[in-house]
């Protein structure tokens, strides 16, 4: 199979540049392909919304780029964030004219919220459902594209570049496309790509403990690093600080930011505010602040969570504004007018990634990425609320630019299919299950809100023996995709842990307590 354009991954980021590319070159192909039904994806499953600057009145591009280089704690690339924030009310303008719907006030003019490490009010949402609602705009452009082919249910396995064909020494990598599992046929197929589009979203499936859903297992970053592209800053794991508390693990319910945003205190089993004995923001300080703190608090009192105290804002408004949280509560007889939110950080966000330049280019020539994959210099050490939607749009509108002005259409190269040995026996589902398992939990215990050196020591042994019984498995098994997940989690574990090793001091997402006495619970950055 042979395309012009090849995506990996269907949320906003996949998605806007499929449309645009499509919409430019109607004689060129584009595929998008997705390993679940076509709207699973992490955008989906956000709540807040996207940080932009309208109100030039109240707000200013300064005052969003100061907010995300204090959330980022010096590590953020200055260039990188001015041009992602200066863009943002362009970039808003498309989606909104392919059908995207947003919260508006009474005099008509859009109803923006404040979220946590935000200076003003600069979030726009559709409800607390603002993904879905993109999504459904943009599946809405893209089926009425003829040139656009979703191929739902297929898993790309790998990356296909110049090292794969031939087994010489390769010092110039390219990109060639990928090879791709029908999950329904069980064959694999070689999708020849003049350009290759990472847009596969984030890991927080590697912890377990997420509010991303089952899907986001780090294929893409595990791809990318096996075909030696660049990666950085996979130490910043961004900790969600209000999760609904969930005693099983898996995909959790996420609480907003706009919740506290709208007003809502965080307290201790006592009915404590304890957030403003951590940072002069008290509940609007950025999230790696707000989720190590809840941690801090939680070891001190022994508790399996803290809460959320909405029962003083006006019912009727929150309804209005949170009503999926409103209603997922109230099916967990949880009444936010009268009792408190029991709520738990979890794994939430990636920061670093596939490193990009601002064009989306990676390291590999005729490789782009863009989206939660990638690492665009934006978020630093710790993304701010609602940049990443932001992000996405801007860097797929880049790449859309580049290749327009730039069309890597000449490639020649024949390219085989997937050589691999015959199965000796088919998957072991339970043995592939408690790996899963296991590799959750080395990961929630030693690579977590707060690491040490020692866990991290320990971690890396541990998942040591893991990765040799998985890389058995997989030489030996019939291709699957649950088996090359479980091969892509613990490829990014080792890359999480070797790139937390490496960091010799906190920095925002990052909190080691080895160097809790060189740097406190950063109240230096408040502003």
């Amino acid at each position: 199979m042979t395309t012009n354009y090849l995506i990996i991954g269907s949320g906003i980021a996949g998605l806007t540049f499929a449309v645009k590319i499509a919409e430019k070159f109607p004689g060129r192909t584009v595929t998008i392909i997705t390993k679940s039904n076509d709207d699973e994806t992490n955008t989906k499953y956000a709540q807040g919304g996207i940080a932009v600057v309208l109100n030039n009145k109240a707000d200013s591009f300064d005052k969003h780029v100061n907010d995300t280089l204090i959330a980022g704690d010096g590590l953020c690339d200055a260039f990188i964030v001015k041009m992602v924030v200066r863009e943002g009310p362009k970039r808003l303008k498309e989606l909104i004219d392919w059908g995207a719907n947003f919260d508006t006030n009474k005099n008509g003019s859009f109803s923006l919220g404040k979220e946590g490490g935000h200076s003003e009010h600069r979030v726009l949402h559709h409800k607390d459902i603002t993904g879905y609602e993109i999504e459904r705009a943009l599946f809405q452009r893209v089926n009425q594209l003829k040139n656009i082919i979703v191929l739902s249910y297929h898993f790309a396995i790998d990356l296909i570049t110049n090292k794969c064909l031939n087994s010489t020494k390769v010092t110039d990598l390219t990109c060639y496309g990928a090879y791709v599992l029908n999950q329904k046929t069980n064959e694999i197929l070689t999708i020849k790509a003049q350009n290759t589009i990472l847009a596969s979203g984030g890991i927080g499936t590697i912890y377990g403990h997420t509010t991303n859903p089952l899907i986001a297992t780090g294929d893409g970053i595990a791809m990318a690093n096996r075909a030696k592209a660049k990666i950085k800053d996979m130490e910043f794991i961004q900790f969600h600080p209000t999760v609904l508390l969930n005693s099983k693990k898996g995909s959790s319910f996420l609480i907003s930011e706009a919740v506290r945003g709208f007003g809502a205190y965080l307290r201790n089993s006592k009915g404590n505010r304890f957030m403003v004995s951590y940072d002069n923001r008290a509940e609007l300080a950025s999230r790696d602040i707000v989720s190590q703190s809840i941690h801090k608090e939680l070891k001190k009192t022994g508790d399996d969570c803290v809460f959320l105290d909405c029962t003083h804002l006006p019912i009727d408004v929150f309804k209005e504004k949170f009503p999926s949280i409103y209603n997922k509560c109230l099916s967990e007889e949880i009444n936010v007018s009268k009792d408190w939110i029991p709520v738990v950080p979890a794994a939430h966000y990636l920061c670093g990634g596939v490193v990009v330049d601002m064009h989306g280019r990676t390291s590999i020539t005729n490789l782009f990425s863009c989206g939660e994959v990638s690492r665009t210099g934006l978020h630093g050490a710790n993304r701010l609320a609602s940049n990443s939607l932001l992000e996405a749009l801007v860097y797929a509108h880049n790449i859309f630019m580049f290749l327009s002005e730039n069309n890597n259409l000449h490639s020649t190269v024949n390219v085989p299919s997937l050589n691999y040995n015959p199965a000796h026996h088919t998957e072991e589902r339970v043995l592939i299950k408690n790996i899963t398992k296991e590799l959750q939990t080395i990961m929630r215990s030693h690579a977590g809100i707060v690491r040490s050196n020692d866990q991290l020591n320990r971690g890396l042994k541990e998942l040591n023996i893991i990765y040799n019984k998985v890389e058995e498995l997989y030489k030996t098994s019939k291709i699957t995709t649950s088996l090359c997940e479980l091969r892509n989690m613990i490829n990014t574990a080792y890359l999480i842990i070797n790139q937390s090793l490496k960091r010799t001091e906190n920095k925002g997402g990052y909190f080691n307590s080895d160097y809790e006495t060189k740097k406190t619970l950063k109240k230096d950055r408040c502003v």
